[in-house]
């Protein structure tokens, strides 16, 4: 599990750091780890010297960070030109040091050729104390990069893209690959396809950095966790889950969330609505009957996807609810939700996920804005259960403070159906005995991964991405 810090609980460790370290030590040292980093993007047959880098140099400390990282790369006998963005406010021993050895400074506009003739161009323009969209000249050089194809390495985070929140208002860099220092931040996991390969340089922050504003599960976390069953186990000591999803306009919800349900653990599956007979058609392993009232013995429930927002659906969500076992809601479940604050108030405490995309969350807890992270832990709180705020990077969030950020590496699950197996997967988590919390993050990654092993590169509709839920797991397991 990898923390994420916001960008004051950085400064506030960083002020401590370089209070004990000598001047300029920290600064070499981050300046070391993103050379190192920029070496690696030059490489030509294990050669660097030759190459030609711009550097983006703007006020302050990141700018800073370029230069320094800029005097190592001439010493590898790399070209290196920096522009300077505010000449004035430049690092002067940074910007000193590097025409020591050898590279050379110029305007904005000298700089846009020698940016456009470059091999790696890194962005020193502004750091975790920038808000706001890229402003003239940086935008203009920016734009010229980007359009020319060539490569840029963010120094701590995409300039223009905000370190808190990852949004962007205006002109921002896109970066092939980011160098961060000390801890990741929000933007590096909220917006991660705008800095590309996050790499982290340890400049000795750790000790000081307080709980973190947020974490990111990684494939161990996932994989050591995952239900497998044991040789005194059988369908009902793994979990039973219901699945409550579809209609006779919606069948493909019954079917997707059934079959996800099905295939993300050993257990049993029973489904109830009026399309069970497609279920039993496609899943014919899974428990079908028509009515919720004829399923029991569950150990806790997914409803909503395609049971519609009248008083039949209510019906079924109210059903599921007296249950009193983990539930997750998605999809015309969350709408009914918005509409009945009775329901809401019925799942205040209990062990429920909510899987919400935009727009359902503002029908049940107001607009989400621009700090998704922010969004999430309120509605978690006001709502008394967990919310997993769907989106390419998807936050899930606990009334008890705690949040994670999975951020995809793809956009294939923006897709018809795939909320419906999400839906699933996390029913059969719940059902194995995974509170909340970690049944909609492990089922955000393993999905997230189903999509990107379903779609290789190409479109991939809901019913791929839910056949390849099993290779998802033995991916994260490593098996």
């Amino acid at each position: 599990m990898r923390g994420v810090w916001t960008a004051q609980q950085v400064r506030d460790a960083e002020a401590v750091l370089l209070d004990r370290t000598p001047d300029g030590a920290l600064m070499r040292r981050a300046a070391f780890g993103l050379a190192v980093h920029a070496r690696r993007m030059l490489e030509a047959d294990g050669q660097v010297a030759g190459r030609r880098v711009v550097l983006l140099v703007g006020a302050g400390n990141n700018g800073g960070d370029a230069l320094w990282a800029g005097v190592e790369l001439r010493r590898r006998g790399v070209g290196v030109t920096a522009v300077l963005l505010d000449a004035a406010r430049a690092h002067p021993a940074g910007l000193a040091a590097l025409g020591r050895a050898g590279g050379r400074s110029v305007d904005a506009d000298a700089g846009l050729v020698a940016a456009l003739g470059a091999d790696l161009v890194i962005d020193g323009i502004v750091g975790i104390s920038g808000h706001g969209a890229l402003r003239e000249p940086a935008a203009r050089l920016v734009a010229a990069v980007d359009h020319a194809g060539v490569p840029v390495l963010a120094v701590d985070l995409p300039s223009g893209v905000d370190p808190d929140t990852g949004a962007v208002d205006g002109p921002a860099v896109t970066a092939a690959a980011t160098v961060t220092f000390g801890a990741l931040k929000p933007v590096h996991v909220l917006a991660a396809h705008r800095c590309g390969e996050v790499h982290l340089v340890d400049i000795g922050l750790g000790p000081l950095l307080p709980e973190p504003h947020a974490v990111v599960l990684e494939v161990a976390d996932v994989g050591g966790r995952w239900p497998v069953p044991g040789p005194g186990d059988d369908k009902y000591t793994q979990g039973v889950v219901g699945i409550a999803a579809g209609s006779a306009t919606y069948p493909g919800a019954a079917v997707l969330a059934a079959g996800a349900a099905t295939l993300a653990t050993s257990g049993m599956v029973r489904f109830a609505g009026s399309a069970a007979a497609g279920v039993r058609d496609h899943w014919p392993e899974v428990v079908a009957s028509e009515s919720i009232m004829d399923a029991d013995r569950t150990q806790a429930w997914s409803v909503g996807p395609g049971i519609g927002v009248d008083d039949a659906g209510r019906a079924v969500l109210a059903e599921a609810i007296a249950r009193e076992v983990p539930l997750c809601v998605d999809a015309d479940g969350i709408s009914l939700l918005a509409k009945h604050s009775d329901l809401r108030a019925a799942l205040r405490g209990r062990p429920v996920v909510v899987t919400p995309h935009d727009r359902e969350f503002a029908r049940v807890a107001g607009e989400v804005g621009d700090d998704r992270i922010a969004a999430a832990r309120r509605a978690a709180a006001e709502l008394g259960v967990t919310v997993l705020l769907k989106g390419n990077a998807t936050v899930v969030a606990d009334p008890d403070g705690r949040v994670l950020v999975h951020p995809a590496t793809s956009s294939w699950a923006a897709t018809a159906g795939s909320g419906d197996v999400l839906t699933g997967i996390i029913g059969s988590l719940l059902a194995a005995g995974f509170e909340p919390w970690w049944a909609a993050g492990c089922a955000a990654h393993v999905h997230a991964l189903a999509s990107e092993l379903a779609a290789r590169g190409a479109p991939a509709p809901a019913s791929r991405l839910q056949a390849a839920i099993p290779a998802a797991i033995r991916s994260v397991r490593g098996v």
